[in-house]
């Protein structure tokens, strides 16, 4: 039986590449995208679009609805957006809204809805992270909010994951990417980077459950 992938935040960058790297290796992808144009490029690579905007309440709440009847062997959250002033400056509302209704409440409120059908097939419900929500390791205060969001974001899937013992619940940090958040000169291609995550996620263990994993396969020593 053809194993299925959901992908949340595919309009573009790491999220696109999963469906595309996913796609390639037979995998039936149902992927959530913003826009038209995104709907436009995951189906262009064989995947089944939804419309979401992960940053909506409204939008999100009626995910299980159009997941009804499917379980997934992997799921993935990967919607994420960066505000990058250090803690020498406030946020703003507008700021603190976007980036923590995409990066936590998005993310809240789509686990208790699609970790039941991750469960179905025994899966992996993986969340994109960063080794910037690293409390242990903090090397300055750039990209404060964003920081705080992925901290926010590591301690709600650890918590969640009491409650959905049958599916294995885990953040991943994908590296320092060449997407639009970060930007041409980083370390890693969105291949490269979302290559080694699928071989993180193919290697989970129960061990894994709520953890910090890198997508080198190294596991967080601390948070």
């Amino acid at each position: 039986m053809t194993q299925t992938v959901l992908v949340i935040g595919a309009s573009r960058g790491i999220g696109l590449e999963f469906v595309r790297q996913y796609r390639e290796a037979g995998r039936r992808v149902i992927a959530t995208v913003r826009d038209t144009p995104g709907r436009d490029r995951v189906q262009a690579l064989g995947a089944e679009p939804i419309l979401l905007d992960v940053a909506d309440p409204a939008s999100v709440s009626g995910l299980s609805r159009q997941l009804a009847g499917e379980s997934f062997h992997v799921a993935l959250y990967v919607a994420g957006v960066i505000r990058r002033p250090s803690a020498l400056t406030p946020p703003t509302r507008e700021d603190f809204d976007a980036v923590m209704h995409t990066n936590v409440l998005g993310a809240m409120q789509a686990l208790p809805q699609v970790a039941p059908q991750v469960a179905l097939a025994g899966g992996t419900f993986a969340f994109l992270s960063s080794t910037m929500s690293l409390i242990g390791s903090v090397p300055g205060s750039d990209s404060w909010l964003y920081r705080t969001s992925k901290a926010a974001l590591n301690m709600a899937v650890a918590a969640a994951q009491h409650d959905h013992p049958q599916a294995t619940l885990i953040t991943l940090d994908p590296g320092w990417v060449q997407t639009d958040m970060g930007g041409v000169g980083a370390a890693l291609t969105p291949e490269a980077s979302v290559r080694g995550m699928r071989a993180v996620l193919a290697g989970v263990t129960p061990a894994d459950r709520g953890r910090l994993l890198h997508h080198d396969g190294r596991r967080a020593a601390h948070w």
